[in-house]
C-alpha cells in the first residue's frame, strides 16, 4: 500500500516544471465516485481521462445515520481505481473532495482515514459552502450572455445545493472566467445568497420510501422540498425591475430529463450538456416519469435500473425548484463539481499547483 501512496504523491509533483500537465478533481457523493482528469488550455481544459460508478455511499444514512460496511467497501474499490488512473496520468495536481454524505455521518472522518490508508486518495470533507461555490464554478460555460441573474442549482444524493448569482455588471466576454472565480474579491459576479439543503435524491427515497404509490410519493416529496426551501426563496432580494433569471441545472436529476426531453435511446453527453430544455417539458416528463412502476421506470431509455430507484426523489426536487423559480427556459449541465475542482487548480498561480 505504501508504494501506491508514494505513486500518488509523485504523481501530484512530478511535473511542477511543466506547467502544461494534467490536473486531476476527484467528487466522492453519496451516490456517485466520479474523477475527471484533464489537461489545461488557457482557462479551459482538455478531459484526458474519466471515471464514474454508482458506490451508493449513502445507503441507509437518514436512517442510521453511518455509513455501512458494505458501502465503504465498494466505495474503497473505486477509489483503488481513481488512484490508478490518477498515478498513470502523471498529473501536476490532484484534489480529491467528499461531500454530503461523509459530511452527516459519525464515521465519515473513519471512512476517508480508511480510503486514504487502503488507496493513497486523500479525500477531504469539504463544507457546504465550498461544495456549492465548486458546483457554481464547475457551471461557468453555461451562463447566457444576456442573464442578470443565475440560479445554479446541484441536486445531489445527499445535499442539494442552490446558489444565486448577480452577473449583470460582468462584461459577457469575461462571464465565463469571472463566475468560475465567483466569490474571490473585487469580482463583479457577486453571489447574492446560497443554501445547501442536508436532502438528496438518496435521503428524500429513504425517508418516503414506505409510501408505495409512485404518484402520492411523488406530490408529497414535492411537497416536502418546498418546506424546506420556502425560507431561502422567501429571503431572496426584489428589485423594482425583475432581472432577467437563468436556470442552470446540474446533477444527474436533471440530465435525465434532458436526455428524455430528446428521446434519446442512449445517453449522449454531447447532446446533454448544455441543452435548453422548456419547463413546461421539463415539468410534463418529470409527471410521467414519476408516474411510472418500478419495473417501467427501469426499462425507461432514459433512467435505467441504476437510476430508477431515485429518480421519483429526482423529479419530485426539480419540480419544487421550478415552482419557486418560473422561467421559460432550464439549461441542462452535466457537469459541476468535477469541473469546479478542475478549474480551481488553472485558476491558481503555477508555482502554488499542487
Amino acid at each position: 500500500m505504501q508504494a501506491q501512496d508514494d505513486n500518488l504523491a509523485n504523481a501530484a509533483n512530478q511535473n511542477r516544471k511543466n506547467d502544461q500537465g494534467p490536473v486531476a478533481g476527484l467528487d466522492l457523493g453519496t451516490n456517485n465516485c466520479r474523477l475527471l482528469v484533464a489537461e489545461p488550455r488557457g482557462v479551459e481544459f482538455h478531459v484526458v481521462d474519466s471515471f464514474s460508478r454508482s458506490v451508493r455511499l449513502g445507503d441507509s444514512i437518514e436512517k442510521t445515520g453511518v455509513l455501512s460496511a458494505d458501502a465503504m467497501d465498494r466505495t474503497i474499490e473505486a477509489l483503488k481505481i481513481c488512484a490508478d488512473k490518477v498515478s498513470r496520468a502523471g498529473v501536476s495536481g490532484f484534489r480529491a473532495v467528499a461531500t454530503a454524505a461523509c459530511r452527516q455521518a459519525q464515521n465519515g472522518e473513519e471512512f476517508a482515514a480508511r480510503a486514504r490508508e487502503a488507496t493513497g486518495v486523500d479525500l477531504e470533507i469539504i463544507s457546504a459552502e465550498e461544495e456549492a461555490r465548486l458546483a457554481v464554478s464547475g457551471c461557468g460555460p453555461l451562463v447566457d450572455a444576456e442573464a442578470e441573474q443565475v440560479l445554479v442549482f446541484d441536486i445531489g444524493g445527499g445535499s442539494t445545493e442552490l446558489v444565486l448569482l448577480d452577473v449583470s455588471e460582468a462584461a459577457p466576454a469575461e462571464r465565463v472566467r469571472l463566475v468560475q472565480a465567483a466569490g474571490a474579491a473585487n469580482n463583479p459576479v457577486r453571489i447574492i445568497e446560497w443554501t445547501s439543503v442536508p436532502v438528496g435524491v438518496a435521503t428524500l427515497q429513504d425517508k418516503f420510501a414506505e409510501i408505495a404509490d409512485p404518484g402520492r410519493r411523488y406530490g408529497l416529496m414535492t411537497w416536502y422540498f418546498e418546506e424546506l426551501i420556502a425560507g431561502f426563496a422567501q429571503d431572496m432580494p426584489t428589485t423594482e425591475r425583475p432581472k432577467r433569471l437563468q436556470l442552470i441545472g446540474a446533477s444527474g436529476s436533471v440530465t435525465t430529463i434532458g436526455s428524455a426531453h430528446l428521446g434519446l435511446k442512449r445517453y449522449d453527453r454531447a447532446k446533454v450538456d448544455g441543452l435548453w430544455v422548456p419547463v413546461r417539458s421539463v415539468r410534463r416528463i418529470a409527471r410521467e416519469l414519476a408516474s411510472l412502476n418500478d419495473l417501467a421506470r427501469a426499462q425507461h431509455p432514459s433512467v435505467g435500473a441504476e437510476r430508477a430507484k431515485l429518480i421519483v426523489a429526482s423529479c419530485a426536487i426539480l419540480t419544487a425548484i421550478l415552482n419557486y423559480w418560473p422561467a421559460s427556459e432550464l439549461r441542462v449541465a452535466d457537469r459541476g463539481l468535477r469541473e469546479g475542482l478542475i478549474y480551481a487548480q488553472i485558476a491558481k498561480p503555477k508555482a502554488q499547483a499542487s
